[in-house]
């Protein structure tokens, strides 16, 4: 097969992305005001701090909801926050036990005394509304299908009254439900880690106040990261991402110049 244009042009992009990443260069991501808002409500949390993490996204969104996670779930870890997992999509029930389980293992935590998995309910509103009544009734059993009173992080965990806030890691819109049900009815604290399209959806809610902070898409990833100092998928995604959009403007100017000059000399001619 003959290669054409488009053939060198998406060479040319494998190339410079390759080229990039084996250079291990590092491009200086300062952090938005959002960012920081929830790295230091993070920070301000005591060690032992009992949050929930709800992995609110399907599989497909994984290579950009995993920086995400990640950044979070070492964030939190590090500093000693116990977590209470949970998922409003099936889909996101077992990658947020995967990424939980990952990340306590670099910290040489324990399930049942640093953090558990509850699991997935269908019908999340009346889940979100449920939980706020009783959370040992909503899940009976944890994800691994031990009882909930066996497991010690969970004694005296009643329901929101017992957690200081929810952290909603979302692909699309779940996140509203945690604001207008759990926010709103039981007065719980929602932040949320989301996926680049969804940052403009759940900005209302952040300049009202009713939710608390929220970090957005790769970019808030690789600030996430850096605020932790610790680096990670985020960083090495905004990298490769960089290196295409330079490569990609300069394939417009390249563009651009040869059909001016061809077209200069058409009318030459």
């Amino acid at each position: 097969m003959r290669l054409q244009g488009r053939h060198w042009a998406f060479l040319g992009l494998i190339a410079v992305v390759t080229v990039t990443m084996l250079l291990g260069i590092r491009p200086a991501v300062v952090p938005s005001a959002d960012t920081e808002r929830m790295y230091g409500y993070l920070d301000s949390l005591p060690a032992g701090t009992v949050l929930m993490v709800s992995f609110d996204h399907e599989a497909s969104s994984l290579p950009e909801i995993a920086p995400l996670a990640q950044a979070f779930l070492r964030h939190a870890m590090s500093r000693g926050l116990r977590l209470i997992g949970v998922s409003l999509l099936a889909e996101g029930t077992g990658i947020g036990y995967r990424l939980m389980s990952q990340t306590a293992d670099e910290y040489g935590l324990k399930y049942g005394t640093d953090y558990v998995h509850l699991g997935f309910k269908p019908q999340y509103i009346a889940a979100i509304l449920s939980m706020g009544e009783s959370l040992s009734k909503t899940y009976p059993e944890d994800y691994s299908g031990n009882e909930y009173g066996a497991l010690p992080l969970l004694s005296g965990i009643s329901n929101y009254d017992d957690v200081a806030g929810v952290v909603s890691i979302a692909d699309g819109s779940l996140t509203t439900h945690w604001i207008e049900y759990a926010g709103a009815r039981y007065g719980v604290r929602v932040s949320a880690f989301v996926t680049a399209a969804m940052v403009t959806t759940y900005d209302p809610y952040l300049a009202s106040g009713q939710m608390y902070a929220m970090v957005g898409g790769l970019r808030g990833a690789a600030e996430y990261e850096g605020l932790i100092e610790i680096g990670g998928s985020g960083t090495r995604a905004m990298l490769a991402q960089t290196a295409a959009h330079v490569y990609v403007i300069l394939l417009i100017i390249i563009g651009n110049v040869i059909y001016f000059r061809l077209r200069s000399k058409r009318r030459e001619a």
